[in-house]
């Protein structure tokens, strides 16, 4: 049976880099995923910050004051997001960042004591990268190109277009897809039943199976210390 827990890719984009040069969340994007599945039940927020971006932020998302000024503030949308993410696992690239944000965010709300690690689990991918990458860099461009994840409409940053590839990056860091099913498939479980290996035919000589003898063996494991060595942890050693 599939993993029914809710999974849900998430991140913001904000008018700077600093919460103490008073810095607001301007864009909420979020991905669900269940049973290692895209579900589109996504949730997407512009918010208005009443301040304007910092030059570089505005470079990098290109989310100008004009096109927020229409937008509802965060105490608007507090209730909705969080009823969104409750009970939820969240997955993250560089999760500090943007819990810290939001966490500030649910803080100048009046009478507000929420914060976000009390709603859900918090993962952060970066982190997961870092442990299977060391050395090497994990944002989510240079994961993108390590995993061959096609990126190049990515012409600014936006949060919902990185939720969707961070959780593109989530499935192939973690193996991948979850069936080997090709297409769409049913809504429903039987869908899995239209596919069955065919019997051998009645009366058929039974397959010759030829075991690795003592020397095969010790041959092969002595290879694979060599690629141990070589590459570093590898799964099937540990």
């Amino acid at each position: 049976m599939a993993d029914s827990k809710r999974q849900i890719f998430l991140d913001t984009e904000t008018t700077g880099l600093e919460i103490r040069d008073g810095n607001r969340v301007i864009e909420i994007g979020c991905v669900e995923m269940i049973g290692r599945k895209l579900t589109h039940n996504n949730y997407h927020q512009y918010i208005r910050p009443d301040r304007d971006s910092e030059e570089g932020a505005l470079k990098v998302h290109g989310i100008t004051t004009e096109f927020l000024a229409d937008k509802p503030r965060f105490a608007d949308i507090i209730d909705d997001f969080l009823d969104y993410v409750k009970g939820a696992e969240l997955i993250i690239h560089n999760a500090p960042f943007d819990v810290a944000f939001l966490n500030h965010e649910f803080s100048l709300v009046a009478g507000s004591k929420r914060k976000l690690e009390n709603f859900s689990e918090i993962t952060d991918s970066l982190v997961l990268a870092r442990q299977m990458h060391p050395g090497q860099r994990n944002s989510l461009d240079a994961l993108c190109k390590r995993y061959d994840i096609i990126n190049e409409h990515r012409q600014l940053h936006g949060a919902l277009l990185d939720s969707e590839i961070l959780a593109d990056v989530y499935l192939a860091m973690t193996g991948g897809q979850k069936t080997l099913l090709l297409g769409e498939e049913s809504s429903n479980d039987s869908a899995s039943t239209d596919i069955a290996f065919k019997p051998l035919e009645a009366g058929r000589e039974p397959l010759l199976v030829i075991k690795a003898n003592d020397d095969e063996i010790t041959s092969h494991q002595a290879y694979l210390e060599e690629i141990e060595e070589a590459s570093g942890k590898t799964l099937w050693q540990h």
